[in-house]
């Protein structure tokens, strides 16, 4: 009898030591954002998870009509942070009282220093001149669309790309001489590339809305994510990046 009650004190002495008490389970949060939002909402997601014990935030950035596709198609997504009010349309019923939490205007990138001199919008249309946009399918694209409207200059661009930050990319390697961005995509890149502004830019304002989904495992801690977009930790750290207000 001894030996078994022996045997069953150290069952429960070896179960309590895997069991570790006292430790916090781990939750992770899956965010999809707009690719011009990377440098915002990794920010806001650390800061989210230093107030959150155990909770890892899960970034996923593309450009938002293509994250809204994916959650269509079924990818798991907590939250979602679109750089237009289409892509969150999209999702329908899927999106639970979507929020704006920021705006963002159009700019134009070239290398370092402008070698090419475009000092506006119609510039881009220069025969030396190879220019990339986004997708028309993407927000960056539709805005840049708006802006040919408006103007009524039509420019070639030699490539159509998915997200801005791949526009970004082209533009920074030398692989475009120019692009259409977001100000806060130009505003990261920093010494990587020059700025021209156009006032035609300022007529087009893209709304950035936010959302909590339907089919979250985790709505309440969505729910508590989104605050903080909205809160004044979130905005502040937009306001840093380069986003407007709401």
């Amino acid at each position: 009898m001894r030996g078994l009650a022996a045997l069953a004190v150290a069952g429960v002495l070896l179960t309590a030591g895997c069991a570790s008490p006292g430790a916090p389970d781990s939750v992770t949060l899956d965010v999809s954002a707009a690719a011009s939002l990377k440098k915002g909402f990794t920010a806001i997601a650390d800061e989210f998870a230093r107030q959150h014990e155990g909770v890892t935030v899960r970034l996923s950035f593309d450009g938002s009509s293509t994250l809204a596709n994916r959650i269509l198609q079924g990818a798991p997504a907590d939250v979602f942070a679109g750089a237009d009010e289409q892509s969150m349309t999209k999702l329908g019923e899927l999106a639970i009282d979507p929020k704006t939490f920021a705006t963002n205007t159009l700019v134009i990138v070239t290398a370092p220093g402008n070698p090419k001199n475009v000092n506006s919008f119609a510039d881009l249309n220069k025969p030396d001149v190879t220019t990339v946009f986004c997708q028309s399918a993407q927000p960056c694209g539709a805005a840049t669309e708006v802006v040919e409207q408006n103007t009524g200059i039509t420019i070639d661009a030699a490539s159509e790309e998915q997200s801005v930050s791949a526009v970004l990319t082209k533009v920074a390697t030398g692989q475009a001489d120019a692009g259409v961005v977001y100000v806060t995509d130009a505003k990261a890149a920093g010494d990587e590339v020059s700025t021209v502004t156009d006032p035609a830019f300022a007529a087009v304002v893209n709304s950035y809305p936010i959302a909590t989904l339907e089919a979250s495992a985790e709505a309440a801690l969505g729910e508590e994510f989104v605050a903080m977009v909205l809160g004044l930790d979130g905005q502040k750290i937009l306001r840093e990046a380069g986003f407007g207000a709401p």
